[in-house]
C-alpha cells in the first residue's frame, strides 16, 4: 500500500486539530487542546473510484517554541496543509511564515494546499480578511485555496483530495 506523509501546519488555535479530527474521524470538539510537539493520524483516502492511498497526517503544534523542531517534521513530507484562521488577520501573516520557512527548509517543492479554516464565523463576523486578496496570494505561491469549517465540516475533504490528488499527480 502507497503511504504519503501529509504535514498540516499553520499558527496555534486555527483549527488544524479540529480539521484533522474532522477529517480522519469525523468529529469536532469545542474544546481547544494545544498541540504539544507533533501528533499523528493516518487514513485512507480513495483518489479516484477504486485507487487509494494511505495519508500519515503530521499535525505540527503551532506555538513558536517548538520552531526548533520544525525541519525535523518536514523531512519526508510529501505534502502540505497549511492553515489560517478567516476570524484572526494575524494567522494569516503567521501562515505565509510557515511557508516561507517552509520553501526554505525543503528545496523541493511539494503539493501545498492553503485552508482559510472556522468559515462558519463568516456569516455573524464577516469577512476579516480580503477574499480576492487570499486567492490571488495562493496562486501567486502555487497553491490551492480553500475555505473550510472544521465545526460544520465543509470542505475538510475536499481540501485533503485535492491535496492528495496533487501528491499522486506529482509522484506519478
Amino acid at each position: 500500500m502507497e503511504t504519503h506523509k501529509v504535514i498540516i501546519v499553520g499558527p496555534s488555535a486555527v483549527g488544524k486539530t479540529s480539521l484533522l479530527n474532522r477529517f480522519v474521524h469525523n468529529e469536532f470538539a469545542l474544546k481547544y487542546k494545544l498541540t504539544i510537539g507533533v501528533d499523528f493520524l493516518t487514513k485512507m483516502v480513495e483518489y479516484e473510484p477504486s485507487k487509494s492511498i494511505k495519508l500519515h497526517i503530521w499535525d505540527i503544534g503551532g506555538q513558536e517554541r517548538f520552531k526548533f523542531l520544525h525541519r525535523s517534521f518536514y523531512e519526508g513530507a510529501s505534502g502540505a496543509l497549511l492553515v489560517f484562521d478567516l476570524s484572526r488577520q494575524k494567522t494569516f501573516s503567521g501562515m505565509k511564515t510557515w511557508l516561507s520557512e517552509m520553501r526554505s527548509i525543503m528545496k523541493n517543492g511539494i503539493p501545498k494546499v492553503i485552508i482559510g479554516n472556522k468559515s462558519d464565523l463568516i456569516p455573524e463576523i464577516g469577512h476579516i480578511i480580503d477574499r480576492d486578496a487570499l486567492e490571488q496570494y495562493a496562486k501567486d505561491e502555487d497553491c490551492i485555496y480553500i475555505e473550510t469549517s472544521a465545526k460544520t465540516g465543509e470542505n475538510v475533504e475536499k481540501a485533503f483530495l485535492e491535496l492528495t490528488q496533487l501528491i499522486v499527480k506529482k509522484t506519478r
